[in-house]
């Protein structure tokens, strides 16, 4: 299997890509970034990406298949905040453009931009799976206390899409699976500053996280294709 993640430089991309190379089953894993660093191991290669320019995702997409189909692609690039001027909004009185153009730019239009440039490298019979981490924030019949307007609407719009890719994809190849993953909350750069009222059983380390997302990708089926799971496998309502 040859393996692409998106983000790789990221706290679970990056473990992602570790406990990949570390599979038997795995021959290849492409680790893409912005900065095209990645752990050092001999089934790892890195390249660069930037998700916002589709160049990029295109030029990184040729490379990364010119040995062969991508049997498995994961993206786990994502924003939550940034600086004083980027936070979850606690109110609509709080909304602004620029934060929704900031987070729908990396929590959904880099990854439809991905889509477009890896499902057309991933194989056309057999099993082949497409998956992006989302969020449990982002299931709208599971919204019981509003607020973080972007993040949750940018999740929303990505389970959305992996919908489409889904159903699209199940007539190129009725094998392929298409799933958003909810990781948790883990130990990472993007939930530090939200981590304070998280119980330490109920943080994941980037290692453990990993763990869990290939777990539940490996039991997924194509009859899961299009749905929204968390860590330890549970179906999420849309």
């Amino acid at each position: 299997m040859r393996a692409v993640i998106i983000g790789a430089t990221g706290g679970i991309g990056r473990a992602l890509t570790e406990a990949l190379a570390e599979r038997t089953d795995v021959t290849q894993v492409y680790a893409l970034s912005r900065s095209g660093e990645t752990a050092a191991h001999p089934k790892v290669v890195a390249c660069e990406i930037d998700i916002l320019d589709e160049k990029s995702v295109s030029t990184a997409a040729t490379s990364a298949s010119a040995n062969g189909p991508i049997e498995l692609a994961i993206v786990a690039s994502g924003v939550l905040s940034s600086g004083p001027d980027l936070q979850p909004e606690k109110s609509y009185r709080h909304q602004s453009r620029a934060a929704f153009e900031q987070v729908f730019a990396v929590n959904t239009i880099g990854p439809a931009l991905v889509a477009k440039h890896f499902l057309p490298v991933m194989p056309r019979q057999g099993r082949a799976v497409f998956a992006a981490l989302s969020a449990r924030v982002g299931s709208i019949s599971d919204n019981r206390i509003g607020g973080w307007h972007a993040y949750r609407a940018s999740k929303a719009a990505l389970n959305m899409l992996i919908r489409n890719y889904a159903i699209e994809q199940a007539r190129r190849n009725p094998d392929f699976i298409a799933a958003s993953l909810h990781p948790g909350t883990v130990d990472t750069d993007l939930s530090a500053p939200f981590q304070g009222n998280v119980p330490d059983k109920q943080l994941f380390s980037p290692q453990q996280s990993a763990a869990h997302l290939l777990s539940v990708i490996d039991d997924l089926t194509p009859n899961n294709s299009g749905k929204a799971f968390d860590w330890a496998g549970a179906e999420i309502p849309a």
